[in-house]
């Protein structure tokens, strides 16, 4: 759900704080206050279009910032997951900063993303439904999906079989096309497959191998100078019959400070560092004296080097810049030889575990498909009792499975569905996806919505004036049914109707008004007593009575009610 949203100079809104809780909440005011700026700017963070427009005259950029919770197994967190994006503190931060020059910088928990990805993940966590704008539902690529998700486990179980087998099932079907369209191209791609695996495997690379064979060349072919540069540093140190050595020297000078260093602390230093000095003089001496003895020259192992240098130098020249390259490039090609050798086998054969594989399939998506119509026939069936509560009995809803070829296969199945609907009686049935919008159409939506809003795990659903047209008994039976979906999803109404505002678990009031000749947007959270007053303005306009005020305090305590006698229903 939504926490807190931020707005920085976005179209009249010069800056906006607001925190949000569970359950319903409404935003009232006047035309043009900026209620419907609020909705797009969460819009604009659930990957809407975004646009230079927004931008507050006078200002570089406008800067909006979501901070959301959401169900730890939700889809949200999966996509997060996928994405690399830490949520570890349960709390995701959506940013969206939209410059004058039409640039958008994009934010998830700080990392940079593009708007097509804010896009996917906002569609797990906010549905805005407006008068013209319905999503998924009005999409008729989303029924069925929606239809499935209706289902729920019993179908979901089906939909896994029917679906792995027809991964197999592609799988043959595209070694047998590949095969018959590309015989020629196959087997040379096998031969070279073949080859190629040959040529890294013999080489048994190991990874930074060609460094540490540099090194031993080097070595090697700088024997001479190694040498006399070991044992002139290992003379230096130790001298010989005509000189004495610098280990020897630094010894009798630690010896001579030794007698005087208890006398100041000057001298004492002096001696340490001294000591110091002889010690490591002496350690340098015995290392110099092992890689002496350590030293060695190899005729035979240089020229092995630099064959083994040289194998290495051509596998990198045809297959990667290093030996993990060559390595990983190794794993990928045996993979596909692999999935070749495997679909080597007789065409007979093949067609035959095709044809096995296709009746296996039939068999699947015939059973999925009688699923879906059972499930079809429960959905109608829920939506006209949602209707019902919308005064809407006579309308017909229905789920309409599209003829498709018994040799068509889809990875959602065999069959193709669309939602239908009859508002009235005589009227011809038309797809949902093309009817008018108005009053219907807004009860309608709050239907489907009722019915899908706890399938669809959306944590934040926002309906901004879908109950335009519509008034009395109507919207009272609309503000119920919002009210009940906020039982499953946070839910932000933007209304006009006081009888949806009074249904409201919390209510803001948006206001506008001129400071310095520019307009702002103000919000403000509603206590009772100014829920009254505001309720009352929505119920009679400008003149507020006596009158109001009691029909405004008597839609509350309904309203009260109402909720009070649902939770005692469950």
């Amino acid at each position: 759900m939504l926490q807190e949203l931020s707005i920085k100079n976005f179209a009249i809104i010069a800056s906006l704080d607001v925190e949000f809780e569970e359950g319903m909440t409404v935003l009232t005011g006047e035309t043009g206050a900026g209620k419907s700026i609020i909705i797009d700017a969460v819009g604009l963070l659930a990957g809407g279009r975004g646009s230079q427009h927004f931008v507050r005259t006078g200002a570089d950029k406008a800067v909006i910032q979501g901070a959301f919770v959401f169900p730890k197994n939700g889809q949200t967190y999966q996509q997060l997951d996928d994405l690399g994006i830490d949520h570890d503190d349960g709390t995701v931060i959506l940013q969206r900063e939209i410059y004058r020059s039409g640039r958008n910088i994009c934010r998830i928990n700080g990392m940079l993303v593009n708007t097509s990805t804010l896009k996917q993940l906002g569609e797990t966590i906010v549905d805005i439904h407006g008068q013209n704008e319905h999503q998924e539902l009005m999409q008729p690529d989303k029924h069925l999906r929606l239809l499935d998700e209706f289902g729920g486990t019993p179908l979901q179980k089906i939909k896994q079989q029917y679906q792995t087998t027809y991964q197999d099932y592609q799988r043959l079907h595209h070694s047998m096309v590949s095969r018959n369209t590309h015989q020629k191209e196959w087997a040379q791609r096998l031969d070279m497959l073949r080859f190629q695996v040959k040529e890294i495997e013999d080489a048994q690379l190991q990874p930074d191998e060609e460094n540490s064979l540099t090194q031993q060349r080097d070595r090697l072919m700088n024997y001479q100078k190694i040498n006399t540069a070991l044992q002139e540093g290992f003379l230096a140190l130790n001298g010989d019959e005509e000189a004495t050595g610098a280990l020897d020297l630094s010894g009798e000078a630690m010896n001579s400070l030794s007698t005087i260093a208890d006398l100041d602390p000057a001298f004492k230093q002096l001696f340490e560092s001294l000591q110091s000095a002889y010690y490591a003089l002496q350690d340098a001496s015995g290392e110099l004296s092992k890689q002496v003895d350590l030293l060695e020259y190899d005729d035979n192992k240089l020229d092995e080097i630099e064959q083994r240098l040289n194998v290495i130098h051509q596998l990198k020249r045809k297959y990667g810049d290093s030996e993990q390259q060559i390595l990983t490039y190794l794993d990928r090609i045996k993979k596909e030889l692999t999935d070749m050798e495997a679909a080597e086998i007789d065409e007979g054969d093949l067609d035959e575990q095709l044809d096995q594989k296709q009746q296996q399939l039939v068999k699947y998506g015939q059973k999925l498909s009688a699923k879906r119509h059972q499930v079809a026939t429960k959905l109608e069936a829920a939506i006209k009792s949602e209707l019902k509560d919308l005064y809407m009995a006579k309308t017909v809803f229905q789920v309409r499975f599209k003829e498709v070829s018994a040799d068509q296969f889809f990875a959602t199945g065999m069959d193709d569905v669309e939602f239908y609907i009859q508002p009235n009686p005589g009227e011809e049935i038309r797809p949902l996806a093309k009817i008018a919008s108005g009053g219907e159409l807004s009860r309608l939506m709050l239907a489907l919505k009722t019915i899908f809003s706890q399938s669809q795990g959306v944590t934040s659903i926002i309906f901004d004036e879908v109950d335009t047209g519509v008034s009395g008994r109507v919207a009272q039976a609309i503000a119920e049914k919002i009210s009940g979906i906020a039982n499953n999803s946070q839910v932000l109404c933007i209304t006009h109707l006081p009888q949806v505002a009074a249904m409201s678990d919390h209510h803001y009031f948006i206001a506008k008004e001129i400071k310095g000749n520019r307009t702002e947007t103000h919000i403000a959270r509603l206590d009772r007593p100014a829920r009254v007053k505001e309720l009352a303005r929505m119920l009679a306009g400008t003149t507020v009575t006596e009158l109001t005020l009691d029909h405004a305090k008597e839609l509350l305590d309904m309203a009260v009610d109402e909720k009070k006698q649902r939770v005692k229903s469950k």
